[in-house]
């Protein structure tokens, strides 16, 4: 797990310098990673949300996933009913603290090429998510 962690800074008028708290979305949807591929799009299609917090067995975050990350996991040829969320996060380590600042999680993400990223706290919970604007 990468956590994007600064040091907590005064506020400032530039909204680069807003933490991530300050400005993230609500989590939305949370689902645990034993969950497959078929039941997840399920889940968003009811929510609908085009991305779900993944959560292990303790509630802990382990990542992110979208719709067109499923959809082209349930379109491949490799692809079983067995295939559960766990297995396709493998990039997905990668969160920002409550007071990441938005010019840090923007980079990280840019860096990372993720559209999104959960915000949680020092127990690893998510409490928010962070999109980049398209």
């Amino acid at each position: 797990m990468t956590l994007v962690q600064t040091q907590p800074r005064p506020a400032d008028a530039d909204p680069a310098h807003r933490t991530a708290v300050e400005v993230m979305d609500a989590a939305g949807p949370q689902v645990c990673d034993d969950m497959s591929v078929e039941v997840a799009l399920a889940v968003m299609a009811a929510a609908r949300t085009v991305r779900l917090v993944v959560c292990d067995q303790d509630g802990e975050c382990t990542g992110l996933v979208t719709h067109a990350e499923l959809a082209a996991v349930r379109d491949s040829s490799a692809y079983t009913d067995r295939v559960r969320l766990s297995d396709i996060l493998g990039h997905h380590g990668t969160f920002a603290s409550p007071v990441t600042t938005m010019a840090e999680a923007e980079q990280a993400m840019r860096t990372r090429r993720l559209g999104a990223l959960p915000v949680v706290d020092a127990q690893g919970s998510a409490l928010g998510v962070l999109a980049l604007s398209r």
